[in-house]
């Protein structure tokens, strides 16, 4: 994914307080479990010397933000002045997560960007639209009415006029549809969305996307129409938009992966895996995308300037860092891709890589630099 949208969070001052929480409404007791949930929370963030406003913005963050409905998690990152994400989340975590560090928890915010793009929603018929614009902060929806009036042509056989009236009906559809497809243009190019889903009566929805420029309508998504044929609503397509978003992820991160194999097999030296070859990749800003796996309890290190990292003390010195600090890989490697410009993937359990990380180059390494970087000792003290 790019990481354009958490790009900010790199320039941020720590220290950060970073919480993934559960954020399921699917209980009675919903409000009960969410107030003693955070009971734990706060006593854990008191023990880590954290400052009471900051105590209060999580809390308010925490306990206080929009309802949502089902099972879902949250992240929220805030630092010494203010709450800097509060992110809903498709999946609740397995336990609570408080992490208090110089670097924010990024990695399940990376996921998110990643299976939600903005995308605008159209459920159309011939006489309009409902249209929504969906981002990671905001939902915009509206209504359009076309000007063109009947679209429905008479049913009576032998109608006198019938022809004028069949000309009429076929222009007015068509101005609807020109409005409808017109706005849709607009909400993309305002809202720089990635998609485009289109719902409707086959004729509907087919008209719509032949009216809408090229590089917009050929890759929109078509989508039934709702109950009766009428124009769907939000809930009723929420499943095949996220199965739809879901198998863009999937087909996204694998084309990653596959390209980071075709070139580790090559030996191109543009695939680079194992803490101390894509901590030197990092530290020279060549990364082009991080591929994150299981890191387990994995820790680097890093000078005074954060994004400087290696695997040990020992090459952090080497490259004319002092160390400063040891951190957990998980934290450190996603925050210095998104500092230096980097893509992140996330790759599952199934994908063995060594120490659970690897990279792709934007430049080849040579293959003598490269087994240099693996060879190199690591170390549990800075």
């Amino acid at each position: 994914m790019k990481t354009d949208a958490v790009r900010s969070l790199a320039d941020a001052p720590g220290p950060f307080v970073s919480l993934l929480v559960d954020d399921s409404h699917d209980t009675h007791d919903a409000v009960e479990q969410a107030e003693a949930r955070w009971t734990g929370i706060g006593r854990q963030l008191e023990d880590r010397d954290v400052a009471d406003d900051v105590i209060a913005a999580l809390k308010r963050a925490v306990l206080h933000s929009t309802p949502v409905v089902g099972r879902k998690g949250r992240l929220v990152i805030a630092g010494p002045d203010a709450v800097l994400v509060n992110e809903q989340l498709d999946h609740a975590p397995p336990a609570t997560v408080v992490r208090v560090s110089d670097y924010p928890y990024l990695l399940p915010l990376l996921g998110l960007t990643v299976s939600h793009p903005t995308y605008v929603v159209a459920s159309v018929d011939h006489l309009g639209a409902d249209l929504t614009v969906h981002d990671r902060q905001n939902v915009h929806t509206e209504t359009i009415e076309g000007p063109g009036y009947p679209v429905h042509k008479p049913a009576a056989a032998g109608w006198h006029g019938y022809g004028d009236v069949e000309r009429s009906t076929e222009e007015a559809v068509r101005m609807n549809v020109r409005s409808v497809a017109d706005r849709i243009t607009e909400l993309v190019t305002t809202s720089g969305a990635e998609m485009v889903f289109v719902s409707g009566e086959v004729r509907a929805r087919t008209d719509v996307i032949s009216a809408l420029p090229a590089h917009i309508g050929a890759p929109a998504v078509a989508l039934p129409a709702g109950a009766q044929g009428c124009r769907a609503t939000e809930s009723e397509l929420a499943d095949a938009i996220a199965a739809e978003l879901a198998r863009r992820q999937h087909t996204a991160t694998e084309a990653v992966l596959d390209r980071f194999q075709a070139e580790d097999a090559r030996g191109s030296g543009l695939a680079v895996q194992g803490l101390p070859a894509v901590c030197a990749a990092l530290r020279d800003g060549a990364v082009d995308t991080l591929i994150v796996g299981p890191l387990g309890s994995a820790t680097v290190v890093s000078g005074q300037d954060r994004t400087t990292v290696a695997a040990d003390a020992d090459s952090l010195s080497e490259s004319g860092e002092a160390p400063c600090r040891i951190a957990p890989a998980d934290e450190v490697l996603p925050f210095v891709a998104v500092a230096t410009d980097a893509s992140v993937v996330r790759a599952g359990d199934e994908v063995a890589l060594a120490d659970g990380i690897a990279a792709m180059r934007r430049y080849p390494v040579s293959s003598t630099v490269a087994a240099a970087a693996v060879r190199q000792p690591q170390s549990s003290e800075a």
